[in-house]
């Protein structure tokens, strides 16, 4: 592979501060009689979900790409199209975007559309995918797993100097002096690397200086620093921000957000676990991962203070909590939202500030 052209690498700082964030991936949900809402309505409830977090002072919304029934998002671009219509403040990301399956030049175009639609604000959070679904739906070989993403990331992250590019490698057609359009008004869109945790994983994303996303979803979340102390030596830049991704759910009290949460998380996690050879899920499992796991789930108190928990012990610039986890209704997101930015978000920064560390 040959490249021409500066990569770039800034685009995604916080400025040591630590943002609050929300990520879904529009799982499909039942209603109040326990039937599957259709995935078109589904959709208008993730945009009236991201419009919500909005007002109520959350700094990322993130929405997954997924191809499968369970999901209803399969274009977070176009999702978040009508949330940035409707929104003021909140950026807006992909949760991942699967750039092993797409085009780098399509994902950017994508971008700097809604970048323009929400003046500004579009970032781009892309990853392997732990879901396979979209290799044979868009004619890829699973055996090129590797080479698709390393290849396509290496563009896409050229791509951001909105410049003509020559670039050439082994999945593609080569560029001979094209660009991207449109450009932006702020000349590059932030790019994250969505990591599960491995160090290759993290190794990539530092080549090419860009900020890392860990998702953590299962134990201690406090495992992870030894990637975050591998990210930033292999950088040599502290101010290139790391960020969290872990699942979670709040609600008034500790007991209604662990009884509200389990039957749509043990039904999501089972189905995944068929698919994958996993056993089903136990209620002393989800507790336990819920006490001091990768689970966020709680009163507003307990969950901020297990965010303030995880962000220290880690070092960490942003936490993404994914508050959608299965089939819950809509209602009982719409109050998680209103209470993660209401009274999660202002304790933990309040939590922060008394043990010295930075927060907006």
């Amino acid at each position: 592979m040959t490249t021409s052209g500066p990569n770039n690498p800034d685009g995604a700082f916080t400025g040591g501060q630590v943002t609050f964030g929300l990520d879904t991936f529009g799982d499909i949900t039942v209603d109040r009689a326990g039937e599957p809402v259709p995935a078109s309505q589904v959709i208008r409830d993730v945009v009236e979900q991201g419009t919500l977090a909005d007002r109520v002072g959350v700094d990322h919304f993130s929405v997954g790409e997924h191809h499968r029934d369970d999901f209803a998002v399969s274009a977070p671009d176009v999702v978040l199209a009508a949330i940035g219509a409707r929104t003021t403040r909140i950026t807006l990301g992909s949760a991942v975007t699967v750039l092993s399956s797409d085009d780098p030049v399509r994902v950017y175009e994508r971008f700097a559309t809604l970048d323009a639609i929400s003046d500004g604000r579009a970032e781009i959070t892309v990853g392997r995918g732990s879901f396979i679904e979209s290799f044979p739906l868009f004619g890829f070989d699973l055996d090129d797993y590797e080479v698709l993403f390393e290849e396509k990331l290496d563009l896409l992250t050229h791509l951001r100097t909105e410049q003509p590019l020559h670039w050439s490698g082994t999945t593609r057609a080569p560029l001979t002096g094209q660009r991207a359009h449109p450009t932006t008004v702020r000349g590059r869109i932030p790019v994250w690397v969505g990591v599960g945790g491995s160090p290759e994983s993290v190794m990539r994303a530092a080549r090419h200086g860009l900020p890392l996303m860990l998702a953590i979803i299962g134990g201690a979340p406090v495992r992870f620093r030894p990637f975050v102390d591998l990210f930033h030596r292999a950088t040599g830049d502290a101010d290139l921000p790391v960020g969290i991704h872990s699942p979670g759910f709040v609600a008034d009290t500790d007991d209604e957000a662990l009884d509200l949460l389990f039957p749509h998380f043990k039904a999501n996690r089972d189905r995944i676990g068929r698919e994958r050879g996993w056993p089903p899920v136990t209620r002393a499992e989800y507790e336990r991962e819920a006490a001091d796991g990768a689970l966020f789930v709680g009163s507003p108190e307990t969950v901020a203070r297990r965010i303030a928990d995880a962000v220290t012990a880690l070092g960490v610039q942003r936490f993404d909590l994914k508050y959608a986890n299965g089939t819950m209704p809509h209602e009982q997101l719409l109050h998680a939202v209103d209470l993660y930015g209401t009274q999660v978000v202002p304790r933990v920064r309040e939590l922060l500030t008394g043990r010295g560390t930075a927060v907006d």
